[in-house]
This record gives structure tokens, sequence and C-alpha cells, in this order.
């Protein structure tokens, strides 16, 4: 085994040679986590701004080399080892790696010399270094992975939505629209309150005061409740079949493995 396959197993989530790397660069994004929600209190940035700035120098040297070698590394994987150029790019191009990409981003920005109103804004990247832990997590690994197997139905429950967003919006204008203008004065007004209607949420700052506009807004919350289980129920069970497919493999898997004493496969 060459050093580019040593590093492409010791960076890849999973494998054991890998697991104390994986635990660094976990501990690292949970630190970045802290830090990222710390900054923004005024008293505490300024107290430890040069402890933050170091602290961010650290993580971006880390989180560049990790990403510099997963790029060099790559193609020790079937999948990116056609072409040393195309494969790099398809995995430069895969989400995960795009996530990588984002969470180092606002740094170099800052340092090519970009405008630092554009810089203030990307920071807000940072918070990518959140989503690289979906890489060293498996429960959020399939939890990505029952969301795409569940994309046409989500989809469906989406556009249903959306249309009972209009339909409802649209109904109480129409009922409510003469006796309150300056509350309900068109359409696209309405919907802030057909939002908040259907999840349940109910600022009260936008409310009918007519019989007929309480009524729909009754069915509209009933509606609303029925809506968002929806997708919690598929989602539910789409997560539990997978969680099953997933112990019913790892016990072929172990029944499969040899008995490291007497060679046999362990039944």
């Amino acid at each position: 085994m060459n050093i580019r396959e040593n590093i492409y197993y010791l960076l890849e989530p999973g494998d054991d040679k890998g697991r104390a790397v994986d635990a660094a660069i976990v501990l690292l994004i949970f630190l970045n986590i802290i830090a990222l929600v710390l900054e923004t209190i005024d008293t505490i940035h300024e107290q430890y701004y040069e402890t933050f700035k170091i602290f961010e120098l650290f993580s971006i040297t880390i989180f560049t080399v990790e990403y510099a070698l997963r790029l060099w590394s790559c193609t020790t994987n079937s999948r990116y080892s056609d072409s040393p150029i195309r494969g790099r790019i398809r995995f430069a191009l895969s989400p995960l790696a795009i996530i990588d990409a984002l969470a180092i981003l606002p740094f170099f920005l800052g340092v090519l010399g970009v405008d630092m109103r554009v810089v203030r804004t990307v920071r807000l990247l940072r918070i990518f270094r959140i989503v690289k832990l979906a890489r060293y997590s498996r429960a959020l690994r399939l939890l990505g992975q029952v969301l795409i197997d569940r994309k046409e139905e989500l989809i469906s429950i989406f556009f249903v939505l959306i249309t009972l967003l209009i339909v409802s919006s649209s109904l109480m204008y129409f009922v409510e629209h003469e006796v309150q203008p300056e509350v309900f004065p068109n359409i696209p007004s309405t919907m802030w309150w057909g939002i908040i209607t259907l999840t349940t949420v109910g600022y009260g700052d936008t409310f009918p005061i007519t019989a007929a506009g309480q009524s729909i807004a009754a069915v509209i919350a009933i509606l609303g409740i029925g809506m968002f289980a929806l997708p919690a129920g598929i989602l539910g069970a789409a997560f539990t079949e997978a969680l099953a497919k997933i112990r019913k493999n790892d016990k072929q898997h172990q029944s499969n493995s040899p008995c490291p004493h007497c060679g046999k496969n362990i039944e």
C-alpha cells in the first residue's frame, strides 16, 4: 500500500486506521462551533480577540490540509480512479467535498483582498463546519440517504402545502380585506398569516375578526397539523426501515467473519 492509499484510508471515516484522526477532526469541529457562538458575544469577542484569531488560523490550516489530502488521495477510490484530473474534479464537486470547501472559503476570500463587506457576509459559511460532521456521523449520513430515498414523497407534500397556502391566503384575503385592509392588504401579505397558521406558530400579529375568517382559520390550522405530520411519518418510517436494513447487514457481515482463533466463520 503506497502513501496515497495510506492517507486515503487514514482520512476515510469509519476506517480502523483513521479513528484517532476522525476523533480529532470532530473535536476541532465542535470547538469551532463553540467559538462561532461565543464570537457573537461582543464582550467575549473583544476580550479574547487574539485567541479567536489564532484558533481560527489553526483551524483553517488543519481543514485546508485535510481538504488538500482528500483531493490528492481520492483517486484511491474506484469511483474517482479512471482519470487523475477528471476523478479529482468529480470528487471536488461531490456534496461533502463542496461542504469542506465552503468551510474554509471565508478565510481565503479575506486573504485574497476581496471587499470586506463580501467577506463579512461569506463568513456565515463557517457554519458549514457544523455540516462537516455529516462525514463522521453514521446517523447523519443515514438521515441524508433517507431524505434522498423519499424525495419524491416529500416534494409531493411540499407542493400540496404550497397549494394549501395559496388557497387559504386567497380565501382569507377576500373575506377579511374589506374589514381589515391594513392587516390583509393583498394576497402576498396575507401569506404571512397563512404560513404562521399552517405551521401552528400563531404569533397573533395577524388574525381574522369576522366569523367567516375565523372559521377558515380554524380549518386551516387543523389541516396544518396534518400536513406537518405527514412528512414526519414518512421520514420516521423510512428511517426505521433503513436502520433495520443496516442491522441486518451488520449481522450478516458478522456471521461471515472468520473467527480470529480457529479461522472458521462465526455462526
